[in-house]
């Protein structure tokens, strides 16, 4: 799918803090066997890879960050020695970084929406 015209000023790249957080919890979830779900584990991937992604993604990823800001209230949100759950699935989406900049970028788009 294009990204339409109106975006073409918009970097839809992950910047390399999101990629490096994206990797972070794919290692944790492989060491810890938690955290995560396929579609996860598939953003993680592309994050890790700063493939740039769909307008669409980053909606997704806002409702993400929004739905699962809870999980940083969980014990060991934050923990690389015993992570909890939520913290390696909250890595697997880029972690604080990509929350930042997926707001941004959607940010980015409302304006070009106007």
């Amino acid at each position: 799918m294009s990204t339409p015209k109106k975006y073409d000023d918009i970097d839809f790249q992950p910047p390399r803090k999101v990629a490096d957080e994206a990797e972070k919890g794919l290692k944790l979830r492989d060491e810890f066997e938690r955290g995560g779900t396929d579609v996860g584990i598939a953003r993680a991937r592309d994050l890790k890879n700063r493939k740039s992604v769909s307008p669409d993604t980053i909606e997704r990823m806002v409702s993400y960050f929004a739905r699962h800001e809870v999980d940083k209230k969980a014990d060991n949100f934050g923990n690389d020695d015993d992570p909890s759950a939520g913290y390696i699935a909250w890595l697997l989406w880029g972690g604080d970084a990509g929350k930042d900049w997926c707001e941004r970028v959607k940010s980015q788009m409302e304006k070009a929406d106007e």
